[in-house]
């Protein structure tokens, strides 16, 4: 999500003569775009910050100004503290706020350049405005990319007892049918091959569409996918509670969904569960995995795991460790609890030694890796459609990703950056596999953007 809001952001931008660089020591104004889901990513803006004051300072006595804005959930969450603690902050902006970013640098140009008092700096805007930022917001620009992000659905009204989600992002809005679609359109005309559908509970999306009607993902699914050009899908952030049978089917029935599905589940202890108010216990998650998997065999899972939240006992924690045996993850991301001001979970009793989270999030991860290793091994002697994302580090090396998101690298001349071709994998590495083309017309060229615009 942060990923597609920087770029909608550098977008937004681009009228005022702003272009991403490449050293934050030398911009005009750098962007810390910031999650606020775990201590340790907040703890790093004001870190980050101390060392942008010195170029800022720098930059000043050379008579070329620097602006510092810090956006998204931290500057949500902290905008009045982030500007008292950090009184050389030129902007601080909410993630639902950044249409109005030319608004905010010409205030905060306005203001001087840097040398007034903190009061009389330091533009402010986190309020959760009655309008879409998305109705605000200029055409998609990612040219000549072959994959991205688009952000489908933003909040989030489940109030999980540890997440600060619903707090930082708002509740739950769905885009409209047509302007998601009329996005997509751009960025295929682009170039764009695969799209990811994004949101905070994406399969909650419950977009309107043309006739009035509401849209569940399922059947927005089904549209990108009837568009000329997309020639892959996957989404995310998923939430077991809302996987209907209408995006169940999609799975079984849509090519161009990728069977490769990220489902959090946090915890396999039915006890905890209920603690987090995940509204799930893990029977249901099973049957969920059981309903997609029989309709797409070939689903592979990926899967987020938080240990170690409060009142976690061991017996918990084993239940954790049988779910991963049972369902089996291709990946997953897995973290210590980390509590969260205003979270109900941050004032619960029985809070879990930080030594016992250590010891729990390695045993987990251990175990998952080890998932993880074994399904890529499994790949070995497979063939595979890959997308080519980027040239290899070596001369006639491309990297793309297989239906299941793995880096492939392939030596070969008679394909370029956007192909898609079936590679016969060979072996696999720690983060990657290696594999060889298969037949020499078994490839789905790029289509040239202004042939298909003319055309």
């Amino acid at each position: 999500m942060n990923v597609y809001d920087s770029a909608r952001m550098a977008e937004i931008l681009a009228p005022l003569g702003y272009a991403p660089g490449d050293d934050p020591e030398d911009a005009d104004m750098v962007i810390l775009n910031t999650c606020h889901i775990r201590e340790k990513a907040s703890d790093k803006v004001y870190s980050e910050l101390g060392r942008l004051r010195k170029a800022k300072a720098r930059r000043a006595e050379e008579g070329s100004p620097m602006v510092i804005a810090v956006a998204g959930c931290v500057a949500q969450a902290e905008g009045e503290e982030m500007l008292r603690r950090a009184p050389y902050v030129d902007i601080v902006l909410g993630p639902q706020t950044y249409h109005r970013l030319p608004e905010m640098v010409a205030r905060a140009h306005r203001a001087g350049d840097g040398a007034g008092a903190p009061d009389q700096r330091g533009v402010l805007d986190t309020e959760f405005p009655a309008d879409s930022k998305f109705d605000h917001l200029p055409d998609r620009q990612d040219a000549n990319a072959v994959s991205a992000f688009l952000s489908i659905q933003e909040g989030c009204d489940k109030f999980c007892t540890f997440c600060v989600v619903p707090y930082t992002r708002g509740a739950e809005f769905s885009r409209p049918v047509a302007q998601v679609l009329e996005e997509a359109r751009q960025l295929v005309d682009g170039g764009v091959r695969e799209l990811t559908l994004l949101g905070q509970n994406v399969n909650a999306y419950h977009g309107v569409d043309e006739a009035g009607q509401e849209a569940g993902l399922g059947t927005l699914v089904e549209r990108f996918a009837a568009l000329e050009g997309v020639a892959r899908i996957r989404y995310t952030t998923s939430h077991p509670r809302d996987v209907d049978d209408a995006l169940i089917a999609a799975h079984g029935n849509v090519d161009a969904l990728m069977p490769f599905l990220h489902l959090p589940v946090q915890s396999g202890s039915d006890r905890i569960l209920e603690a987090m108010n995940r509204g799930h216990d893990v029977a249901q998650y099973l049957d969920t995995v059981a309903r997609l998997r029989a309709a797409r065999p070939d689903l592979a899972l990926s899967c987020d795991f938080i240990v170690g939240f409060p009142g976690e006992s061991d017996a918990d924690f084993e239940a954790t460790l049988d779910l991963v045996r049972t369902v089996g993850f291709t990946m997953a991301y897995s973290f210590k609890y980390s509590s969260r001001p205003g979270t109900p979970a941050a004032g619960m009793p029985r809070q879990v030694p930080e030594d016992v989270k250590d010891e729990r999030l390695a045993r987990l991860q251990a175990l998952l890796e080890e998932q993880r290793q074994a399904f890529n091994a499994e790949t070995v002697g497979r063939t595979l459609d890959v997308l080519f994302e980027r040239p290899g580090r070596h001369p006639g090396q491309l990297v793309g990703r297989s239906p299941y998101n793995q880096a492939v690298h392939v030596a070969t001349t008679e394909h370029q950056v956007g192909d898609i071709a079936k590679v016969a994998i060979d072996s696999c590495k720690p983060h990657s596999l290696e594999g060889h083309i298969v037949g020499s017309g078994s490839a789905q060229p790029r289509e040239d953007s202004e042939e298909r615009l003319s055309a």
